[in-house]
Order: C-alpha cells, then sequence, then structure tokens
C-alpha cells in the first residue's frame, strides 16, 4: 500500500545528497519539522506558505521504501552480535528517478529519530553516517569522505591506512549502526583506483560493526558486480529493487495508489479529489512510472495552479510542463496530424 507517510520531512528527492554528508546537516535533516498536508479545520495558509509547502511537499512511502525498511531492521538485529566477518548488507537498485536516495535517506531517517528517542540523556552516538562515492573514487578519496562525516581532521600528508585508522576508531567509538553510501555505481573495480577503492571498502565493512546499505543507479548491470572484488560485494548484500512502480501487479494498481497518497496531500482550493488517478495511464506514460518524474510533474503543476488562479490540476496544465529529459525521451504523445496521415486499414 502507498501512503504518505505520517512522520515524513521535506521530500527527499528535494534534498540534495550533497547537503547532507556531514554529521550535524543529516542531524538537522532528520529532525526537521515536517510539512504537512491541509487539515480540516484549520486557517487557510497563504500563498506563500502553499507554494513553500508544494516545493518541499511530502513523502510517500513506496512499497521500495517499506521493503528496504523491514530489511535494514532485520539485518541490524542479524548482524548486532556478529564481529567475526562482515555483516550482510543491503544493495538498493534501479534506473534513474525511481526514489532509491529518497528509501535510503527515509530509513536514516527513520533510524536516528528511533535512536534519539530512545537515548538516554548525554548520549553522543551517532546512529547513521550517509556517505556519497565520490566520482573517480580512489581508496584516499573515499576515506576522506567518511571522515568528513564525523569532523575526523585529515590532512594530505596523512596516508591512506592512517586516514583508514581513524575512521575505523571514530565509527567504532560513535556507535554508528547504519552506514548509508550513495551513487555506489561511481564505484569501478576495474580501473586500478577503482579496486583499490573496493578493497578499502571491503575492508571498511569489516572493521567497522555496522550495517552497510548500498544505493546506485542499475548496480545489478554495471562494473560495480564484476570480477572477484564486484562478487565480494554481491555475495554478502542482497538487492532491493526500486525501479518504476508498474501500472498493475496483480490485483493492485500501485501506480494509481501512488498518485492518490500525492492528490491527497495537495493545498488547492478548487482541486476535485480523484480527478489525478482517473489521470493514471497517462500519468503513467508521461513518467514512465518514475516516483521521481511524477512527483516533480504534481508539485510543479500545483504551484502553476496556483501562481495561474487555476486552484486545480488538469490535464491540459500537466500537458503543458516540461518534464525531466529522461521523462520527456520516453513520453511521445501522438500529434492530431500525425492521426490523420495513418495509413488506413481499409
Amino acid at each position: 500500500m502507498v501512503t504518505t507517510s505520517p512522520h515524513t520531512t521535506p521530500a527527499a528527492e528535494d534534498v540534495s545528497p550533497g547537503t547532507v554528508t556531514t554529521f550535524d546537516a543529516f542531524a538537522r535533516f532528520a529532525h526537521t519539522a515536517p510539512p504537512a498536508p491541509p487539515q480540516p479545520g484549520q486557517p487557510a495558509r497563504s500563498l506563500e506558505e502553499r507554494l513553500a509547502y508544494h516545493s518541499q511537499f511530502v513523502t510517500v512511502r513506496t512499497p521500495a521504501i517499506e521493503s528496504l525498511s523491514r530489511n535494514v531492521r532485520t539485518l541490524m538485529i542479524l548482524g548486532r552480535s556478529q564481529s567475526v566477518t562482515a555483516r550482510p548488507s543491503l544493495i538498493v537498485t534501479g534506473p534513474a528517478t525511481t526514489g532509491k536516495t529518497t528509501a535510503l535517506l527515509e530509513v536514516g531517517r527513520t533510524c536516528h529519530l528511533a535512536h534519539t528517542r530512545r537515548a538516554a540523556p548525554g548520549d553522543t552516538s551517532v546512529p547513521v553516517a550517509y556517505v556519497l562515492v565520490p566520482p573517480g573514487a580512489t581508496a584516499k578519496t573515499l576515506a576522506c569522505e567518511f571522515a568528513r562525516y564525523l569532523g575526523i581532521p585529515v590532512t594530505t600528508r596523512m596516508t591512506t591506512a592512517q586516514i583508514t585508522t581513524a575512521v575505523c576508531h571514530t565509527y567504532t567509538a560513535a556507535g554508528v549502526k547504519l552506514v548509508l553510501i550513495d551513487e555506489i555505481h561511481r564505484l569501478n573495480p576495474r580501473s586500478s583506483s577503482g579496486a583499490e577503492a573496493a578493497d578499502w571498502l571491503k575492508d571498511l565493512t569489516e572493521r567497522v560493526g555496522a550495517t552497510f546499505v548500498y544505493a546506485g543507479i542499475d548496480v545489478t548491470t554495471s562494473t560495480v558486480f564484476s570480477g572477484v572484488r564486484g562478487a565480494q560485494l554481491a555475495g554478502r548484500a542482497s538487492l532491493i529493487d526500486c525501479g518504476a512502480l508498474p501500472a498493475r501487479a496483480g490485483s493492485r494498481e500501485p501506480f494509481r495508489e501512488l498518485i492518490a497518497a500525492l492528490e491527497a496531500a495537495l493545498d488547492l482550493h478548487a482541486h476535485r479529489t480523484g480527478s489525478l488517478p482517473r489521470l493514471a495511464p497517462y500519468l503513467h506514460e508521461r513518467t514512465a512510472g518514475r516516483i521521481g518524474s511524477l512527483s516533480r510533474l504534481i508539485r510543479q503543476a500545483a504551484i502553476e495552479a496556483i501562481l495561474d488562479d487555476q486552484e486545480r490540476i488538469t490535464k491540459t496544465l500537466l500537458d503543458s510542463i516540461a518534464l525531466d529529459h529522461l521523462a520527456e525521451e520516453h513520453y511521445r504523445p501522438r500529434t492530431p496530424t500525425s492521426r490523420r496521415t495513418r495509413p488506413s486499414s481499409r
């Protein structure tokens, strides 16, 4: 079932991963007050408040987020007393704009907040680390990213081994229990520097007592799973496919459910409930079932509807909005001219 999250913060699609790659920034993200859909009996929001709300909007708990949450919880318990070898890990994979980073950040936020609620006064432990794999990652640049998250001092003269020792010691002392690594497809074990980075990451998973979750674009078809080093990662990680939502899955219609959840969160004065779910076939074709593209389309349409005083989203309005290049490449609407010139079947 697709629902809006009851404890959601600003939509993770709008959170630039690079802005939450330090502990203080991630903690602020996790504790940011959530944007809430309009509630019956509340005073009407101002124009600026409604524009800001639709810019942030809500995060929808998709099946991928639910699956990742369940698996992370189980694996953290499974690996709690495991100390000899690396704990089992997870990989979130899928095409671009299908909600991988959203899922990763949502699970990280949930873990962070759960720890905060249970923590005793004065507890300074760090439950979650979030790290981006840098482009052309080497062992040293990857180690520096891990160091930067917890503010570990690093100088240009330090060797990779020295940085690694500092990272492992600090992460262990801080009590990090969940490590989220985004953009893992940037890792290329086929190159010499990428191979060193992959080896470094394997070493880290064996020295830091945490559950590791990776996310990347189409990881199973990338070089990340190639060769001996890729096999080591694949042999320890379960896969969660964060692909495009299908129009139908058995008797359910996941994409229509997602549209209904997003529509329910709109703050438009004249929008008719149910009008967007009725456009599900068009919206699925328009966005190729990609969550990020759909969210952007509806949010942008809502903002246009407010600015133009329409206060409702129509197909005409949706048609007027240019989406990301991936979505526009996929969507090829037939023009009236092409229909008229189609050869007759008679």
